[in-house]
């Protein structure tokens, strides 16, 4: 379900950069109907998988590619694109042996089932969810039930679907999008106490309906300056800070399940220069391909571990 909340930090407007000082370029037509995305606008939302489908499942090519206004063969050309940065991702990782051998430690076995849940980060074309998925053996399969701009509390509706599933793992990533700060008083779109509880619910209800084994994967840092500047985040009067982002990764590295701490993995090290591995976009909230990468290199690192 494609969340309603006017403000929601992965709608399609949030999600469209701004490419000039022009009123209608950030969403402001002047004549009263929606301005035409650029191709590089069209290129996000494709890969953010914004708008979501109005109906469960993939839709066909051709009802896909028209969502975007787009022919079938503009949009199958981006998705391969998509397909073929996850897959040098993926090679890049396991060319190094070391991370080869992790890989070869992992509890992910042929013939398991693993689901994700999630928001945006797991919902990205080139998320980690997308770079694990090449680097296991073809044998595992994943499903991802990651949603764009998702709650905790819109998790739970999505319970029936994860037992439909009957998963063996469900790795799940949430809580991003409940820290979202709103308006002058910075109030929180989920409050911390909500947002403990659906979790602990989300976990306690599927462990009733199905055997899998849960892994957390805490919410990504943010780069706080730029999402302070950000234009469309500061029009729309929303905002995260690492402190929310910290007490919730507090709260999921106190559990007994494993769970993933994926900050250090997207820290910026700001120098004042473009860096080829900056885990974040210029909005400062979302991944760019390094910052997934990253990701899902700290996932493997975690649970290679010995238990």
């Amino acid at each position: 379900m494609q969340p309603t909340h006017p403000n929601a930090p992965h709608a399609p407007q949030a999600l469209l950069p701004p490419t000039s000082t022009d009123p209608r370029a950030e969403g402001r037509p002047t004549t009263g109907t929606a301005p035409t995305p650029s191709a590089e606008q069209t290129a996000r939302l494709v890969r953010f998988r914004q708008p979501a489908p109005a109906a469960p499942g993939e839709p066909d090519d051709a009802r896909e590619a028209a969502r975007f206004g787009l022919d079938p063969a503009a949009h199958r050309e981006l998705l391969l694109g998509f397909e073929e940065q996850v897959r040098q991702a993926a090679a890049e990782l396991l060319a190094d042996t070391g991370f080869a051998d992790l890989v070869a430690r992992l509890p992910f076995r042929p013939g398991e089932h693993i689901v994700a849940l999630g928001e945006s980060t797991t919902a990205d074309r080139l998320s980690w969810f997308e770079i694990l998925r090449r680097l296991l053996p073809p044998g595992v399969r994943l499903s991802s039930l990651a949603v764009p701009g998702c709650t905790t509390t819109q998790a739970l509706a999505q319970l029936p679907a994860l037992a439909l599933l009957r998963p063996d793992r469900v790795l799940c990533m949430l809580g991003a999008n409940d820290v979202q700060r709103l308006g002058p008083d910075a109030v929180s779109l989920v409050g911390a106490d909500e947002t403990r509880r659906n979790l602990l619910l989300l976990r306690e209800l599927a462990g009733r309906r199905t055997s899998a084994r849960w892994i957390w994967l805490t919410p990504t840092g943010v780069h706080a300056e730029r999402v302070a500047a950000y234009p469309h985040f500061r029009r729309a009067g929303i905002g995260w800070a690492n402190e929310d982002i910290d007490a919730l990764a507090a709260f999921l590295l106190s559990r007994p399940e494993p769970t993933v701490d994926t900050r250090p993995a997207t820290t910026t090290a700001d120098d004042g220069t473009d860096r080829a591995d900056d885990p974040h976009q210029p909005d400062g909230l979302h991944l760019t391909l390094a910052g997934q990468r990253s990701v899902v290199a700290a996932l493997v690192r975690r649970l290679a571990e010995p238990a």
